[in-house]
């Protein structure tokens, strides 16, 4: 019998269809019971007629019954599901098994070190740009600007290649700013490296395809190129930065960062540069080069881009995690026609569009010139801070006793160690004392080097001082 409660706030046939659906799948109600016609059980429960009909109507579509002209309503066969909990009712039912993702986890989380267990004074993250209240106002305005917007076609299925005004912006800053000269159909807006390398895997190559990466180098576009099954192999690194001669002669891409190497900051030589192109070229394969910081360089102007020199089989990634924010999740993939309309291609089947706010707002952001106006001002912090970090490593002895490199562009410096120093002991005893470094061997594919990947782009001129005085206690102790 099915009853109303009058002091229950759902609807009256939300009700009756609740206690109806629990009475079928408890198998109170059993397979092929007839239900009684709609006037009858209206009549007997004290509703209307057309508040059973809402309820048989919904318990039909649902499939909890069948309906005949003749038979009338009868309730659908629910054997299957009455033996299936009685069989596993000591337990419950497993889930399919999912893929093992517990060796590519564990290396990003190792690399980008999560939350320490330890307070943190002071934080050398090489990860995270600097940030403060006149950004975060220049950019509130420019998202009132784009939330004020009055063409709600921009809410639509948007453009898989990114929102136009900001590849025109970003078309506009590459070719005053870095020497790059496209088309905005070259241009193609991603939310990330990691979603650059993927959206490279999936469109430009095929699986179990050699991919070369330096080493030490940028764990996230291993780490997602492993992920895609490909087969990565690692190139070493030394002062002129990727030992060309050592990339596999099967290399079908090769990822870089030429301008300050991700892990070692060294600048990639310009023989070394021209082998690389040459080889390239001659080879087949495909150049991604990570641009992630050359925006910020202490010896001269930034120095030119491979896509500059070689575009038909160069893929330029930038970023605007440092220039900006990595909370916009903003970056471009600049490269050939064909390859950046593949890219689309895979992108729309994937992910379809990136969010349309963020781009808008970058837009606007780099249109009213706050994007410029942020650079030079994040530069001259940076050029200061760069000058504090140098200054400390040297005054402390650090230098003579390890090898200091990649002081000359980007937002991190190297200190390297000998390969038999306990890198893990040192960093961990700093983090006891709240200093946070991060060790290169999180950096390294195969590679065993050692040392500390510096950054000082969020700590301050005094912390600077400070925390490199202590490590220093540690180091040479």
């Amino acid at each position: 019998m099915l009853i109303v409660n009058r002091s229950d706030k759902r609807p009256i046939w939300q009700q009756l269809l609740d206690q109806a659906i629990h009475n079928i799948t408890t198998g109170k109600w059993p397979p092929g019971e007839l239900l009684l016609p709609t006037r009858e059980l209206a009549e007997q429960v004290g509703v209307s007629r057309s508040t059973i009909q809402i309820v048989y109507e919904e318990l039909f579509s649902r499939g909890y019954t069948v309906t005949s002209r003749r038979g009338g309503t009868r309730i659908s066969d629910w054997t299957y599901l009455s033996s299936f909990r009685d069989a596993n009712s000591e337990q419950e039912p497993a889930s399919p098994e999912l893929p093992d993702l517990k060796d590519a986890l564990g290396q990003f989380q190792n690399w980008f070190r999560g939350k320490p267990e330890h307070p943190v004074h002071i934080d050398f993250t090489p990860h995270e740009p600097y940030l403060d209240e006149q950004f975060q106002k220049n950019w509130r305005h420019a998202f009132n600007k784009a939330a004020a917007a009055n063409d709600v076609s921009v809410w639509s299925y948007g453009n898989t290649f990114g929102y136009l005004p900001l590849r025109e912006q970003i078309q506009r800053y590459l070719s005053l700013e870095r020497g790059i000269h496209v088309h905005t159909d070259q241009i193609m807006i991603t939310s990330g490296a990691q979603h650059s390398m993927d959206l490279i895997a999936q469109a430009l190559l095929h699986e179990g395809d050699v991919v070369s990466v330096e080493d030490p180098g940028f764990p996230a576009a291993w780490i997602t190129m492993n992920n895609r099954r490909m087969n990565v192999i690692s190139v070493p690194v030394d002062e002129y930065g990727l030992q060309v001669d050592r990339i596999d002669p099967r290399t079908k891409l090769a990822f870089v960062t030429p301008s300050h190497q991700c892990a070692a900051g060294v600048i990639m030589t310009e023989p070394r540069r021209q082998q690389l192109l040459h080889m390239a070229s001659s080879k087949q394969f495909w150049i991604v080069e990570d641009d992630y910081d050359s925006e910020f360089r202490y010896r001269g102007d930034p120095l030119p881009t491979l896509f500059s020199q070689q575009p038909h089989n160069t893929l330029y990634m930038m970023s605007f995690s440092k220039m900006v924010a990595p909370g916009i999740r903003m970056s471009a993939i600049v490269g050939p026609k064909a390859a950046i309309r593949q890219l689309g291609h895979i992108h729309e089947l994937t992910y379809r569009h990136l969010p349309i706010m963020e781009q808008i707002t970058l837009a606007h952001f780099i249109d009213r010139g706050h994007f410029m106006r942020h650079m030079r001002r994040v530069r001259n912090i940076y050029r200061r801070r760069h000058e504090a970090m140098s200054r400390a490593i040297i005054a402390t002895g650090l230098a003579d006793r390890f090898r200091l490199s990649g002081v000359e562009a980007g937002l991190h410096m190297l200190l390297e160690a000998e390969e038999s120093f306990d890198e893990e002991s040192v960093t961990n005893e700093a983090l006891k004392q709240g200093i946070r470094v991060y060790p290169l061997s999180t950096y390294c594919l195969e590679s065993n080097r050692k040392g500390w990947v510096l950054g000082f782009a969020k700590v301050d001129e005094s912390q600077i001082e400070e925390g490199i005085y202590k490590f220093a206690e540690l180091l040479l102790q």
